[in-house]
């Protein structure tokens, strides 16, 4: 979970920085809802700084995020 504002956006920075991503999947619930559009900018952002070499991936449900992930490392 992260909260929509800065300590959020701090603690995902963070968690980024711990470790090299391939690939960062952004769920629906942040992605969706029109309520959560900041949020939503404020993760791909995030991503974007702190996991620049990440490709970033769209789920629908959380069964799918294999599929997601595989759309984007497949060569």
């Amino acid at each position: 979970m992260i909260t929509p504002d800065d300590s959020g956006r701090a603690m995902l920075e963070k968690k980024l920085h711990s470790a090299e991503y391939d690939c960062v999947v952004i769920g629906g619930g942040i992605r969706i809802p029109p309520k959560s559009l900041p949020l939503f900018e404020l993760v791909i952002n995030a991503v974007h700084r702190a996991a620049p070499g990440a490709k970033i991936a769209f789920n629908t449900t959380p069964q799918d995020s294999a599929e997601a992930v595989a759309r984007q490392l497949v060569p």
